[in-house]
């Protein structure tokens, strides 16, 4: 049997028309069980088990366990990379004070370069005539020192390289190369920080953290030093001097240099050469560096350096040598080693994470630019075109004479709404034959009887046992009377030309479903003003969209017309989804029917009005669009835009971005809190403003007042988050395979007055 034959199984006798135009009395039908869906066609899935079995079912709540365990581990990952780049605590030199006279700080301001602050005493030394040691701070970088280690090699000179430990974690091959190649490593802090102006837990912190990272990159310590920010004996200040001695209570020989180079300024190649030219003969510990910015002036001066010293017969070798002390390295346990290794790790990942984020949050804000920009001028194309007469087809044929119409209305305890919404429904000024079936789904409450009470003309009310909305639907298509059939829901109501405006793109032969225009009637406190934004700009601006692109999602519940053959080509309503309406329009579309919107046709729909209904309703929306997604995933391979534009929008727009949304805001607060918080409010503020205009825009296609706007600054720390959360919760429920019972929301009765 093809679904045309079963669904002409179920269809009841029609009566003449003439008949059923307007019945002066209502009519109450008892089903004793709801008559089934007709079979399906292949574009959907086999039939699932009845939803029933699974409604005892628990939702998940372990992932949400697990998403904190996420949320922190970016969190952690941030902080470790803005500490590895002296984001977090953030320090600089600061400007040298009016030091005290002191006869230790003139000590170490004539001697040495090389400081032993050990003993009690300060002591220090220099290097011996015709000799260098070349000194690299601030790497190892993966461009320049290379570079550095190639032209030191080809001299056969050796050099002592001041290593930062964040970059060692980065980079432990390039660490092991430098000592593999017989270069000396130096401790050059963690993270760069000014260690004279940090407290002496932080000043260890520091130095350990980076002897771990050398440990696990190399399997050494060292025991050279030298602190960020420093130059010759000659500038060393008081508070330095403090910091001097903590570091030579933990073990380390402090170096220092006799000729500072200020090679980080970039100021030429010859310069540098001129600065670091020893005078007379003398020794020299010779300050550069070999990251922090473009080094190609440093690469080039120490090749033309080195030349000049050996023809001035000078040995270039590493601090330790030129001091005639043993290495500075000695092996490191094997505690260090792995805390090391994981440590190293850690700060890849760190790094890795924070590029990945930055480059997929741009495109992010890229693509939703983008999106909103494009939208907006299909909506104006649209609106143009609509307003003209005219469809994606050209001008859109007129009736005949207005077809008969069967309004189908599925309701479950909507005692608070329903005659509201049947009275909007019977007082219209459609001039054609009119049906209106109220199907009560097994209502707890009053529903039927209310409907049932208000004797109006042409209203048919069937009970039934509770199936579900899908059922609900089936059984009223399978009792109308007429061949246009009008879906809306038991809180909605019409405005008396909205069955006019819905019927006429019908008379197109190839038009199979229209959606209306669906807006807020609730719109008082915050969170109705927060839906109504939304109707208008996420749902009604983007349906104007979907029309012209030929790949109209959802033809909501609240208000929807369709064709009778449409639906029973694509075997009815399905039950497979929890959102029967996205699921019914994919079908529709992927049967080659065209789906359209028309703005014309208002229906008033009573939203939620608290955060928790609000949950309830989107976790069931999103929840039934990630199964309509999946049972409909094969349309990308089909013929014709629906499958690759509309699933491929949903995917990105709707779900990958959404998950993404929490990773904007952590490093968005991360920024605020620990850098310059400038950029992150211009960025925040220009993503509004163009909202704010779009929003403008679609307010003035509906023709809605603009003064509502006011609150969309707000949704963005409430509303934006509850979405995103619902979509974490509904991918989570798809992923772990639990099924989703059906979820009511409790009616106020907005329309009943």
């Amino acid at each position: 049997m093809n679904p045309r034959e079963a669904m002409d199984t179920q269809v009841q006798p029609r009566p003449d028309p003439a008949r059923t135009a307007r019945l002066d009395t209502s009519v109450t039908v008892t089903l004793t069980d709801p008559i089934p869906p007709p079979p399906k066609q292949p574009t959907g899935k086999r039939k699932r088990p009845a939803r029933r079995r699974h409604q005892n079912q628990a939702d998940p709540r372990g992932h949400w366990f697990l998403v904190a365990v996420g949320v922190v581990l970016m969190a952690g990952a941030l902080v470790l990379n803005g500490y590895a780049t002296n984001t977090v605590g953030e320090t600089h030199a600061a400007p040298p004070p009016a030091d005290l006279p002191s006869a230790e700080l003139d000590r170490i301001r004539s001697g040495g370069p090389v400081l032993n602050l050990t003993g009690d005493k300060p002591d220090s030394a220099g290097l011996r005539a015709r000799t260098v040691a070349l000194t690299f701070d601030d790497g190892p970088d993966p461009r320049w020192t290379p570079q550095l280690l190639d032209v030191l090699a080809r001299h056969g000179a050796k050099a002592t390289f001041f290593t930062v430990g964040a970059r060692i974690a980065e980079n432990p091959e390039l660490t092991r190369r430098i000592i593999a190649e017989g270069h000396e490593i130096g401790n050059h802090t963690y993270a760069h920080a000014d260690l004279a102006a940090v407290p002496q837990w932080r000043l260890r912190l520091e130095l350990s953290l980076t002897q771990k990272a050398l440990a696990g990159a190399a399997g050494v310590h060292t025991r050279l030093v030298r602190p960020p920010y420093s130059s010759s004996p000659a500038a060393v200040t008081g508070p330095q001097l403090q910091a001097l001695y903590a570091m030579g209570k933990e073990g380390y020989l402090v170096a220092l240099t006799d000729l500072d180079t200020k090679d980080w300024s970039r100021p030429g190649t010859e310069q540098i050469v001129r600065a670091a030219l020893p005078r007379r003969g003398r020794g020299a510990v010779i300050m550069m560096h070999d990251s922090g910015g473009d080094r190609g002036q440093t690469v080039a001066a120490v090749d033309r350096l080195l030349t000049q010293l050996a023809g001035q017969k000078y040995r270039a070798t590493t601090l330790t040598s030129a001091l005639g002390m043993p290495s500075a390295h000695t092996p490191a346990g094997g505690s260090d080693r792995f805390v090391g290794t994981g440590l190293g790790l850690a700060q890849r990942g760190a790094t890795g994470f924070t590029t990945a984020m930055s480059w997929i949050l741009a495109a992010a804000g890229v693509l939703t630019l983008l999106r909103l920009l494009f939208f907006l001028v299909l909506a104006w194309v649209h609106a143009r075109r609509a307003r003209g007469g005219k469809r994606r087809a050209g001008r859109a044929p007129a009736w005949p004479a207005p077809p008969a119409v069967t309004v189908i209305v599925p309701a479950y305890n909507e005692e608070a709404g329903i005659e509201a919404t049947v009275r909007s429904l019977v007082n219209t000024d459609y001039p054609g034959v009119l049906e209106v079936i109220v199907v009560d789904d097994g209502s707890s409450d009053n529903t039927a009887a209310i409907a049932a009470s208000l004797s109006l003309p042409g209203v048919r009310v069937i009970r039934q046992e509770n199936g579900g909305k899908p059922a609900a639907l089936n059984t009223g298509i399978a009792h109308a009377s007429h061949d246009i059939l009008v879906m809306v829901d038991g809180d909605t109501v019409f405005e008396s030309a909205t069955i006019r405006h819905l019927v006429r793109p019908l008379a197109d032969p190839a038009v199979g479903a229209v959606s209306g225009n669906t807006k807020v009637g609730n719109r008082r406190g915050m969170i109705g003003r927060w839906q109504h934004i939304e109707y208008v700009i996420g749902f009604n601006l983007d349906r104007r969209a979907f029309d012209l692109l030929g790949c109209m999602p959802t033809v909501p519940g609240a208000i929807g017309a369709f064709r009778r053959s449409a639906l029973q080509e694509i075997g009815g309503v399905s039950i497979d989804t929890l959102a029967e309406d996205t699921d019914l329009t994919m079908a529709m579309c992927r049967g080659g029917w065209r789906v359209v919107y028309e703005e014309n046709a208002l229906a008033w729909t009573e939203a939620p009005t608290s955060l928790s209904q609000l949950w309830r309703q989107r976790y069931r929306w999103c929840y039934g669009t990630l199964q309509a997604m999946w049972k409909h995933r094969r349309a990308v391979r089909e013929p014709g835009p629906f499958g690759r534009r509309c699933l491929g929008y949903l995917t990105l727009f709707q779900v990958v971005l959404p998950l993404l949304a929490p990773v904007v805001d952590i490093m968005a607060v991360y920024s605020v809190l620990m850098g310059d918080p400038l950029p992150v409010v211009a960025v925040w503020a220009g993503f509004v403003l163009v909202q704010a205009f779009s929003g403008w825009y679609a307010l003035r296609l509906d023709r809605e007042r603009a003064s509502v706007l006011w609150v969309l600054p707000m949704q963005q720390f409430v509303y934006r988050q509850l979405m995103y959360l619902v979509v974490i919760q509904s991918v989570a429920t798809a992923v772990l395979g639990a099924r989703l019972h059906w979820q009511t929301i409790r009616r106020e009765g907005t329309f009943a007055a």
